[in-house]
């Protein structure tokens, strides 16, 4: 299964190069990929290897690294992630920590042994479910300890991978303990075939988050340059996906135009940075006064009615400046985006009907009031029902602030996954020495 699961990934890449080739988004880092790291030499010290997959996985492991630092400074640590923003983002927040951030290998066994050869770790974490079969077996029989941390495992994925009973037995042999986000992700890898032993359940990580003084001084940024005020309450369209944004202007409009008091704003930072020329098509032909962040700043900036946020790494500085945050991903089939970042800031959430891909993280903010949650539409049917979301909260001050509050009480309930993810590896690598 091995050797058509290696077969079937270079037909994927095969069929894929054009984009390798031509598309930056798959381009940047291709010599990395194919395992051509950048200078490296190991030392006697041991090295830890983290991969983040993409923003959302590097953001998270920010107090992780941090954590990783202060209790196992014997070890070098590097990270690597799969995508172009997680790389820059990763380039930038630990570039102090990490003494190489590099790009995940294409899954070959000739890629995969050629960047263990160079890196030689010692300690393996992969951040959420990356399960990359050669990887894995290739870096267990490297001699080093590989652990899932903050996992986690969708039904979509568990019956995807119930496919190949055998190869999952034979992938998971490979992986020395897994810590996952919930029970229910726990269970779901035990039906694959996880030994019990190797499985525990530690919470989520990302709500161990915070805000640093850098985006405290990005907050200033935008809020002097965009004019942000109280005058002028600001929606957040955050990590959306086509075709939200059109739904979110339609709402947007129909909002100002029910508003009694102060017109509000939007920002909208779709999720995908190839998509940013589209977005701002849709704005400009929206008939909104409109700026957009990527420009050199100018008066219009103060006077915007619509800003596209087409950066990378600067969302969560933004969440502070809103009152409503509206999460994406979730008015189509796509199963939602985090709506953990929002709540740290203590803002009020919004989302659509679909958030499989955060079910029991979901599930606790509807128990405790923490956000508002559509119910299943006709497409038809999305536009008024956002704008009389967004309208009712705009003018209830008391809801929108007890959305808020509970939600950030939902992140502090639930800190202290960071520990005892720490604890469990030491325990792990103690018990070993």
């Amino acid at each position: 299964m091995f050797l058509l699961y290696s077969f079937l990934l270079t037909v994927g890449f095969v069929l894929l190069l054009p984009r390798f080739l031509f598309q930056e988004k798959y381009a940047m880092g291709l010599r990395e990929r194919f395992g051509n790291l950048p200078e490296f030499q190991p030392n006697e010290k041991p090295v830890m290897w983290l991969h983040c997959v993409s923003v959302g996985e590097t953001n998270a492991a920010r107090p992780l690294v941090k954590e990783i630092k202060e209790n196992f400074p014997e070890y070098r640590l590097v990270v690597s992630t799969t995508t172009k923003t997680g790389q820059n983002l990763a380039k930038e927040v630990f570039s102090s920590d990490a003494e190489m951030v590099f790009y995940f290998p294409f899954d070959w066994k000739f890629t995969v042994r050629r960047v263990l050869k160079k890196i030689k770790p010692r300690v393996v974490l992969i951040m959420e479910t990356e399960i990359w079969f050669n990887f894995v077996r290739e870096a267990h029989k490297s001699g080093a300890k590989v652990f899932i941390i903050n996992g986690r495992l969708s039904e979509k994925s568990v019956n995807r991978y119930a496919w190949i009973p055998k190869t999952m037995l034979r992938v998971l042999h490979h992986i020395d303990l897994a810590l996952m986000q919930s029970a229910a992700d726990a269970k779901r890898l035990l039906c694959l075939g996880a030994h019990n032993t190797k499985v525990e359940v530690t919470g989520n990580i990302k709500f161990d988050q915070s805000f640093d003084e850098t985006e405290s001084e990005m907050t200033r940024e935008f809020r002097t340059r965009f004019a942000i005020s109280k005058d002028a309450p600001l929606i957040v369209a955050a990590s959306t996906h086509a075709p939200e944004e059109k739904w979110i202007l339609q709402a947007f409009k129909e909002t100002r135009e029910n508003s009694k008091a102060d017109l509000p704003r939007l920002l909208i930072a779709p999720r995908h940075p190839e998509r940013f020329a589209e977005v701002e098509e849709l704005i400009k032909a929206s008939g909104f006064d409109w700026a957009m962040r990527s420009e050199e700043a100018s008066s219009r900036d103060k006077f915007a009615e619509v800003i596209l946020l087409d950066s990378i790494g600067e969302l969560r500085a933004v969440y502070p400046l809103s009152k409503i945050v509206f999460v994406g991903g979730s008015l189509i089939p796509h199963g939602g985006q985090s709506v953990l970042e929002p709540a740290i800031a203590e803002r009020a959430i919004v989302t659509g009907f679909y958030t499989m891909n955060f079910t029991e993280i979901v599930k606790e903010f509807l128990a405790q009031d923490a956000l508002v949650q559509l119910p299943q539409l006709a497409e038809r049917e999305i536009p008024d029902a956002l704008a009389r979301v967004f309208s009712e909260l705009l003018q209830d001050t008391e809801r929108r602030g007890k959305l808020a509050k509970n939600a950030f009480d939902v992140m502090k309930k639930n800190r202290g996954a960071t520990a005892k993810t720490i604890d469990y590896i030491k325990l792990f690598l103690t018990a070993d020495a």
